[in-house]
């Protein structure tokens, strides 16, 4: 009698055909209700193994049935599974159902990897903090692995002291900077983990409490303070505070009007006054157009719905066109008024001034569109 002839024999009988009705009531129904839901693809169970054979493994999941490990998935697992015995607990992922012998077909490999991506989940959700080795670098970033799974953290997400201080910002030598951090132990957390889009990315920013702790607890929102940049990026400009405490001016904080290339507006060793936005873990986010009056309250007393305006293309994006009325205050000119984007482009040139009239003004929420002046 082979393996199979046993399993077949130990959960139900090799010879019995017999078909079994299940009533509402009495002993088997009360084992079904208590059982829970039966197991479906995706799901990681677990039970003693019942019988070993070539190349497979059996389980037994009662009241269901009974699963096996064949083919490709004990193949990827025979390592861990040679030293299997008869009553040993195994768990597994569910891979298939009532295969043409009737088993469940399960899949250890698969269930190390639910296992882990659960633990991945788990650990974004307590901001858990590790410290990993760097096994690698490309241009965007650091590869670290974590139980087996290949994580991202990108060059955004790394602490002020250890993004690459590369003057002009070239991304050749920032990746040349990446590759010398190889080896290289990092404390760092969870902040995207998806099994599905097989995607684990790590963060340096905000990871445990570090030396910078003592340092940031000095300052608050609302302090404004004299500082020297360190370094810019494509998405803002780090500026040093004090020895060892650094805050970052991101894109969007650096002037009311539309900042292109940080790297353009500032260099390394120069002097700007900021405004402290944000506390956060150990980072400090800071401001600089804070300090500079918003110049849609003086637009607010200036301009008014319907009005005719002259303004200047400042950028093009996928719903159409912005244009500016003066420094700062700018309208999206939609995409709709024109037979399509190359229309768009061909009747409006960036650095050109043409006349439009505003068709929406909410100035109090900084929104404005405009539509090409009949």
């Amino acid at each position: 009698m082979n393996s199979e002839d046993e399993v077949r024999k130990v959960v139900g009988g090799e010879e019995d055909e017999t078909e079994t009705t299940v009533e509402k009531e009495g002993p088997m129904a009360d084992l079904l209700q208590k059982s829970g839901t039966p197991p479906v693809i995706d799901d990681v169970v677990e039970g003693p193994v019942v019988a070993v054979g070539r190349a497979r493994v059996f389980i037994d999941l009662p009241p269901y049935g009974t699963g096996i490990i064949y083919g490709r998935e004990y193949l990827s697992a025979r390592e861990a599974l040679k030293n299997v015995n008869i009553g040993d607990t195994v768990t597994a992922k569910v891979v298939g159902m009532d295969n043409a012998e009737g088993y469940v077909e399960l899949s250890l490999r698969e269930a190390r990897q639910a296992v882990i991506w659960n633990e991945a989940e788990q650990a974004l959700q307590k901001k858990t903090a590790f410290e990993l080795t760097v096994v690698d670098a490309n241009k965007g970033g650091l590869i670290i692995n974590w139980n087996g799974l290949a994580g991202f953290l990108p060059a955004s997400q790394l602490a002020p002291a250890h993004y690459p201080r590369v003057p002009d910002g070239d991304k050749e030598k920032i990746f040349a900077e990446l590759k010398k951090m190889v080896g290289t132990k990092l404390e760092v957390m969870v902040i995207t983990a998806s099994p599905k889009e097989q995607k684990l990315i790590f963060s340096e920013r905000g990871a445990g409490v570090t030396e910078r702790a003592p340092l940031v607890e000095k300052y608050k929102v609302g302090d404004v303070l004299d500082g020297i940049v360190t370094g810019a990026t494509e998405f803002g400009v780090f500026v040093k505070l004090e020895e060892g405490l650094e805050g970052l001016v991101h894109i969007s904080e650096m002037d009311w009007a539309l900042v292109e290339n940080p790297k353009t507006r500032y260099k390394v060793s120069e002097q700007v006054k900021v405004k402290v936005i944000e506390i956060k873990d150990d980072k400090i986010s800071l401001s600089i157009k804070a300090l500079l009056d918003d110049p849609w309250n003086a637009a607010g007393a200036k301009y008014k719905k319907d009005q005719k305006v002259d303004a200047v293309v400042i950028k093009y994006n996928k719903h159409g066109a912005l244009a500016s009325i003066e420094e700062g205050v700018a309208g999206l000119v939609h995409i709709s008024e024109f037979a399509g984007e190359e229309d768009l482009r061909a009747k409006l040139e960036l650095g050109k001034v043409y006349p439009f009239t505003i068709t929406f003004f909410e100035p109090k929420d900084r929104r404005m569109t405009l539509k090409p002046a009949a």
